[in-house]
C-alpha cells in the first residue's frame, strides 16, 4: 500500500512519557497482574496455538508473559519500548531455555524492512501504543502479504452504552496509574490501519476481551 511508504510522526512526547512510565513499574508489574494472569494465561496458551511457525515477531513482548507458548519451530523476534521490561524478559528466557531476539523498540516505528514475518502477534499491547494506527499499519508493512496479525486485546464496552461511557470517564486515572487505555475500539482501529480483519472472537463477558485476526491488506 502507499501508505506504507510515507513517514510516520509519532508524539515524542508522549511516547517518552509511556516508556518511562513502564520503566518505572518494571519490577513489580507480575506482581500487580498476577490475579489477572491467572485468567490472561489461557487467552495467551489459545492465541499462540493458531500463530504459524516461521518468523514471528511478537510486539510489546514486556517481562516476556508469552516466552512459555512460543513453538520450538518459530524463530521470533520481540520488542518492547521499555528496556526495564526486556531485562525481565531476558531473565525469563534464558529460565526457559527460550531462543528469542529482543530489541528496545517502539512499536510506533519498527525497524525492519517490509515483509520481514510471517506473522505478528499482540498480547494486550494496543491498549497502551500511543497512536494505536500508527503501530498497527507497522504491523502491516512488516507482515508478509497473507501472513497472520494475531492480536489478544481488552477493549471499549459498547454494549451496554452506559458502561462504555464510565470507561470513557475512568480512562485518564487508569492511564495514569496502570499504563494503559481501558477505552480502546482496537478492532475499528485495526480496520483504520487498512488491515483486514478475519475473524473476531469475544472471549469475556460484554465482549471486554477479543482475539483478532487480521491480515495485511497489501497490492
Amino acid at each position: 500500500m502507499e501508505e506504507h511508504n510515507r513517514p510516520i510522526e509519532v508524539d515524542k512526547e508522549e511516547t517518552s512519557r509511556g516508556e518511562a512510565r513502564w520503566d518505572r513499574i518494571a519490577a513489580a508489574y507480575d506482581r500487580r497482574l498476577a490475579l489477572l494472569e491467572r485468567q490472561f494465561a489461557p487467552w495467551r496458551e489459545k492465541l499462540w496455538k493458531h500463530v504459524p511457525e516461521g518468523r514471528v515477531l511478537e510486539v510489546g513482548v514486556g517481562t516476556g508473559k508469552n516466552l512459555g507458548y512460543y513453538s520450538s519451530q518459530m524463530d521470533v523476534v520481540g520488542i518492547d519500548i521499555s528496556e526495564r521490561m526486556l531485562e525481565l524478559a531476558r531473565q525469563r528466557a534464558k529460565a526457559l531455555n527460550k531462543r528469542v531476539e529482543l530489541y528496545h523498540m517502539d512499536a510506533q516505528q519498527l525497524d525492519f524492512a517490509d515483509d520481514a514475518f510471517d506473522a505478528a502477534v499482540g498480547t494486550f499491547v494496543f491498549c497502551s501504543v500511543p497512536d494505536p494506527v500508527h503501530g498497527l499499519r507497522e504491523l502491516g508493512r512488516v507482515v508478509k502479504p497473507g501472513g497472520a496479525i494475531w492480536l489478544l486485546e481488552h477493549v471499549r464496552i459498547d454494549d451496554p452504552a452506559i458502561l462504555g461511557g464510565i470507561m470513557d470517564l475512568l480512562d485518564p486515572m487508569m492511564v495514569r496509574f496502570m499504563g494503559s487505555h481501558i477505552n480502546r475500539r482496537t478492532e475499528e482501529n485495526v480496520r483504520r490501519a487498512r488491515l483486514e480483519v478475519q475473524r473476531v472472537t469475544s472471549l469475556a463477558p460484554m465482549g471486554l476481551v477479543k482475539l483478532i485476526l487480521a491480515t495485511p491488506a497489501k497490492t
